[in-house]
Formats: C-alpha cells, sequence, structure tokens
C-alpha cells in the first residue's frame, strides 16, 4: 500500500517507518527537513504540517491508502483544523487514518475506557485541549461521511531512542550510586506504553477491518506507583536504589519544574495520574502486549549499548536534597 507518515523521525517514526518498508509498504514521511536517514526506500517530503498552503503544495497530486499522523508540535501546538487540513490534502482514496492521540486526551481520572468522555474544547492545557478537539472532529468526519479513522492513546512512552529524558535519567542516577528523589510519598500512579508495542498495533490497525471507527487505549495492563517505578528501573539494572521522599512544596521552592530542566523526576514524569483500561487492543487488533520486565530489559540493554549517561543536573538534586534535610532537620 502506499503510506503516508507525518512525524516519521523521532521515537515511534522510524519503528514504525522500518515495519512498514519490511512489509512492502511504499513509503513516504512528510516533515519539515529536506531529508531524513531512513533509508532510500523511503520518499522524503518536505513540509509543515502545521501550514495548509504548505501541506496542499507538497501533496498535490498525490495519493496515499494509508496515513500515519504522528506528528505534534510542541512550540506551537497541532489543532484540530490543521489535522482537519492534512486530512484534506492526503486525498480521496484514504482508507485508514491513524492517528496518535494520548491517554493527555481524558483530560483526567482513573481507569478509563475508550467509550469515556474526553476533555473539552476550552481544557486549560494546550496539549489536552488539542488531541481531545481533534479526536472529535476525525470521529464526526467519521459519522458523517464514514471516514476511516483509528485513534491510540498511549500513557508514557518508553523504549530504545526514546527522545525523552525519562527512563535514562533514572539509569544515570541508579549506575552512578546516586539518591533517588521521589516527589511526595511516593503513591501517584503512572503508565507505560511500550512503543514497540504501539508500533505494532499501528500496523495492526492498517489490514483489521474491525478497527476502523475505533479508539484504542494501548499500554500496560496495570499502573505503577513512582516509588514502584523507581524500584522497577533500578531491578533491571541490577541496582539496590535509595529512595527519598521529599514534599512537593519543597521541589518547587527549589526550583524544580517537571516540564523544563533541570529535571528533579524524568521529563514530565510528575504529573497528576490518568490511567486507562487496556482490553479492547488486545481484543480487537489480537495482539499481544510485552510485559512490562521484558520490555523494561529490552529498553536498559539499548541504554547500555547507546546512551551517553548524563551527570548534569546531579547538582540540583544535589540541591533539593539539602533542602529537605534541612526542612526535615528543622522539623525535630
Amino acid at each position: 500500500m502506499k503510506v503516508l507518515v507525518i512525524g516519521g523521525t523521532q521515537f515511534i517514526g522510524p519503528l514504525l517507518v522500518d515495519e512498514l518498508v519490511k512489509g512492502g509498504h511504499d513509503v513516504a514521511v512528510l516533515h519539515r527537513k529536506p531529508k531524513h536517514d531512513l533509508g532510500r526506500r523511503v520518499e522524503n517530503i518536505m513540509a509543515d504540517r502545521n501550514d495548509a498552503d504548505s501541506l496542499r503544495e507538497a501533496l498535490s497530486g498525490r495519493r496515499f491508502e494509508v496515513v500515519f499522523d504522528n506528528a505534534y508540535d510542541w512550540q506551537r501546538g497541532t489543532t484540530a483544523a490543521q489535522v482537519e487540513a492534512t486530512v484534506r490534502a492526503a486525498g480521496n482514496r484514504i482508507n485508514r487514518y491513524v492517528f496518535m492521540s494520548s491517554v493527555a486526551a481524558y483530560g483526567d481520572g482513573l481507569n478509563h475506557k475508550e467509550s469515556d468522555p474526553l476533555a473539552p474544547d476550552y481544557h486549560a492545557e494546550p496539549y489536552v485541549r488539542h488531541k481531545a478537539t481533534t479526536e472529535r472532529l476525525l470521529f464526526r468526519m467519521r459519522a458523517r461521511s464514514g471516514f476511516p479513522v483509528v485513534t491510540f492513546r498511549p500513557p508514557f512512552l518508553y523504549g530504545a531512542n526514546n527522545p525523552y529524558y525519562r527512563e535514562q535519567f533514572f539509569w544515570d542516577r541508579l549506575r552512578a550510586g546516586r539518591p533517588i528523589i521521589i516527589p511526595g510519598d511516593g503513591y501517584r500512579l503512572m503508565q507505560f506504553a511500550y512503543v514497540n508495542d504501539l508500533v505494532q498495533a499501528m500496523v495492526r490497525a492498517m489490514v483489521e477491518p474491525k478497527a476502523v471507527g475505533e479508539a484504542f487505549n494501548i499500554g500496560d495492563p496495570k499502573p505503577v506507583t513512582q516509588a514502584e517505578l523507581v524500584e522497577r528501573l533500578a531491578r533491571v539494572a541490577n541496582v539496590e536504589p535509595t529512595l527519598v521522599r521529599v514534599p512537593r512544596d519543597i521541589i518547587a521552592q527549589s526550583g524544580g519544574n517537571a516540564m523544563e530542566e533541570p529535571y528533579y523526576f524524568g521529563e514530565y514524569f510528575d504529573m497528576p495520574p490518568i490511567t486507562e483500561n487496556m482490553g479492547k487492543v488486545t481484543r480487537v487488533l489480537k495482539m499481544k502486549l510485552t510485559p512490562f520486565e521484558i520490555a523494561l530489559k529490552d529498553t536498559y540493554r539499548w541504554y547500555t549499548r547507546n546512551h551517553k549517561p548524563r551527570t548534569a543536573g546531579f547538582e540540583f538534586d544535589d540541591k533539593v536534597l539539602a533542602m529537605a534535610k534541612a526542612g526535615s532537620t528543622a522539623n525535630v
């Protein structure tokens, strides 16, 4: 099939493109750069997906059977209107439009099923708002014209080549014998999706007739607490962790911010919990999800072979730990 991958050069994209090429598909990647390193068999299309004119010009005269829309502009946002412009530019022969949404589309709450309502159009966080409003638009198009949309809502993604400083953040510290800061009591829930499982589900969605018109939660069925996550990461690295629980108000006083450097618990990791029920994806797409421990071991192998450890940020860890110690001493 002729396949267009939008945002094919980071994390999800290269793995997806590799699977598509191995499957014998005719693949093109659309992104903002004049070239990619995905191999000669993959066509490069340069365009800004947030610019409707740029898209129309780049895709003029082309027709695709499958579109994977993975790109989100973190600086400017990517709105429902911009995704709709992408749909229009991609032509009228599409038999699958696979849109990468997020667990964030629910806004908040635990144990969400795919049928649960998404966050409102007026949600304060742009990313949450954009993912939710885009999904609503795509499913309205499905209801009106039979548009063959499929959406995926993964929680925190992990795996080889993760561009976000997340699991690597902890392994850098654990292997250096550093204590790990645990925000608050450490009971905040987190849920994870292995990037390889997500890609396999996306490829399955191309050919599974029952996938059309459906949204899929995808990830490990069981959430873990923040403290449990660190213990799992330490176990894979064969390290005994030292966990130091620090009240979030002390972290904030130290200048800690989950969204930007210097991180205190990995990039974006200390967020209010949103969790999902995962039964539908295995049932409809007829696939098995990789157990968390096995996927973590695979990710750790990649880390040991490819990741250059960082020490930047350790000074901030020390600052937070010193303030926490001073606070606990003052309360004695």
